[in-house]
């Protein structure tokens, strides 16, 4: 047990399990969707963003910490560097090392190209091995794409592009095949069909799961693929991009690298640029906690945004409404959605289930959030919280369901004397996803030539809203769509020796036309925990100060 005063909150939540079962809450009507976004969800409080006064979507909101990187001072004065002195020539430069950088990187070899991926962490340090649920794929008899497409484009609330969901939807169940022809072990039948579930906003079951370690094994998978080829895709690690080369044409072609350790500068030159940088969880918004890795930063938007290259959505994030809210250790770790989706309720200090488990993630996040703030909120030390009733999972599904099907949240419990099978669990809303990003089209390509963007860094395809399992599919389908442009365009690119750093400067000016003030420099490349204690971190280049 807790073995504190949140013993006999939990008390009320056991003595109405037995009711809570049997009660279905009904799902709430797109009115009443709509007043409780507006009324709680983060997007929604217009103070917390800003109008962005340069730059591409110049006149656009964006968050205030966001727009603070994107208008920032470069890390690095472009008249400094020798452009002439070239560390890495290669076809397709792939910058970051999660799902989509890898997934690119393979299909770039196997069309034939020379890759060179660049990762500020290591290969799978992504956001992509964080991911515990699963991975959509409409591949069942009952289901279809085009019933996919539905509830993705309808849970994005119709503000995603078409096209775009149109290419996730359906190269979604030859990509299930394709990581399973790799060697990712999914969740399977005795005959081996594959087991799929109901995920939030889901019309049909059809996330692919491998228990609640789904992301990381689909991200060993792919960084196994990546090392087997290290014939064609060589891999730099240890190392961020900090912002992009131009040619006289104004094509990307390649970037400036910075050694995080040493602070080191490198230049890498390329006929095609990918970028898959990933999520910005780290930025912290509006102080909530995050559930994304160390380097989840923004970098890429950063990048491409200095180098001209239109956003999309940038002022929509996604809070997933179950983070952990107890204990301290935990706090914005993210609890799987498959614990809803086995039949795990969300349920207020009262006992009372409040909202469908199911709901869509915006929606079940403002929920827990008006709980919190009208008073019906669990009160503790760490985060004011609702309770999510896991014990109900063995009740309906039988004892040892929770060890089967999702191992990884037990274990992150237990250590802390929490068993999630007896007692429920404390959470409250943790920032998880970039719904928005780089402007992209079906093939990857931005405003920018020669420049793609894959993944959690470009903006379109899940909307302004992401449903469970389409963040996985996301980073697999348009890695691959990446990599299979860039492995068709490079045959046609010769690499330039024109190379400069002018939107640099051009955009210096504008910053100074703006009169923009601070001392803020991006990319932010690494977050800073020192609390005012700049000493803890001086010795990382990396390292915002």
């Amino acid at each position: 047990m807790y073995g504190n005063y949140l013993d006999e909150a939990a008390k009320i939540v056991a003595e109405k399990r037995e009711a809570n079962l049997k009660f279905e809450h009904a799902r709430l009507t797109a009115e009443e969707k709509d007043d409780l976004l507006l009324k709680f969800h983060p997007d929604r409080i217009k103070e917390q963003f800003t109008e962005l006064k340069i730059g591409p979507n110049k006149g656009q909101k964006a968050p205030i910490e966001l727009a603070e990187m994107l208008q920032a001072k470069p890390r690095l004065e472009p008249e400094k560097i020798d452009l002439n002195h070239i560390d890495y020539e290669t076809d397709v430069l792939v910058i970051g090392g999660g799902g989509a950088g890898t997934s690119a990187s393979i299909m770039a070899s196997e069309a034939g190209a020379k890759v060179l991926l660049v990762t500020k962490l290591r290969v799978g340090d992504a956001n992509t091995m964080m991911a515990e649920g699963g991975i959509q794929a409409a591949d069942k008899p009952n289901d279809s794409p085009a019933q996919h497409y539905l509830d993705c484009y309808g849970g994005g609330h119709f503000d995603g592009k078409p096209e775009l969901v149109y290419t996730l939807v359906n190269k979604a169940p030859s990509v299930i095949k394709w990581l399973n022809d790799l060697g990712v072990e999914f969740d399977k039948m005795p005959d081996g069909t594959m087991v799929t579930t109901h995920g939030g906003g889901t019309s049909r079951k059809r996330m692919h799961a491998c228990k609640d370690y789904s992301g990381a094994e689909i991200m060993r998978t792919l960084r196994d693929e990546t090392f087997n080829r290290a014939k064609d895709i060589t891999v730099v690690d240890f190392t961020a991009a900090i912002e992009l080369i131009k040619n006289d044409k104004g094509e990307a072609c390649g970037a400036l690298l910075m050694n995080i350790e040493t602070g080191e500068i490198r230049i890498a030159k390329a006929k095609v640029v990918i970028i898959a940088t990933g999520g910005a969880g780290r930025m912290h918004y509006q102080g909530f906690p995050t559930s994304n890795h160390y380097g989840a930063t923004a970098d890429g938007l950063v990048m491409a945004y200095r180098a001209g290259a239109k956003l999309l959505y940038q002022d929509s994030l996604q809070y997933h409404p179950t983070g952990a809210a107890y204990p301290t250790q935990i706090l914005g770790k993210l609890v799987t959605e498959k614990v809803r989706s086995l039949g795990a309720k969300l349920i207020n200090k009262d006992g009372e289930v409040y909202i469908h488990p199911l709901e869509t993630r915006d929606v079940n996040a403002s929920g827990i959030i008006r709980e919190v703030r009208e008073g019906r909120g669990v009160k503790n030390d760490v985060q004011d919280a609702v309770w999510l009733d896991t014990p109900m999972i063995e009740a309906i599904h039988g004892e040892g369901t929770i060890l089967k099907s999702i191992p990884a949240m037990y274990n992150m419990f237990i250590k802390y004397g929490i068993d999630i099978r007896k007692e429920p669990i404390l959470v409250y809303p943790t920032l998880h996803y970039q719904n928005g990003g780089v402007e992209i089209d079906k093939t990857c390509h931005t405003n920018v030539p020669n420049l793609l963007v894959a993944g959690e860094a470009s903006g379109g395809v899940h909307g302004t809203n992401r449903l469970m399992g389409n963040s996985l599919l996301d980073v697999v389908v348009f890695g691959r769509e990446a990599g299979i442009e860039a492995g068709k365009i490079f045959k046609n690119i010769k690499l330039s020796d024109k190379l400069n750093l002018d939107h640099v400067k051009a955009f210096e000016k504008e910053r100074a036309a703006a009169k923009i003030e601070g001392d803020a420099v991006s990319p932010k490349v690494l977050p800073t925990y020192h609390h005012g204690n700049p000493e803890f971190d001086k010795d990382i280049p990396g390292a915002t100060l």
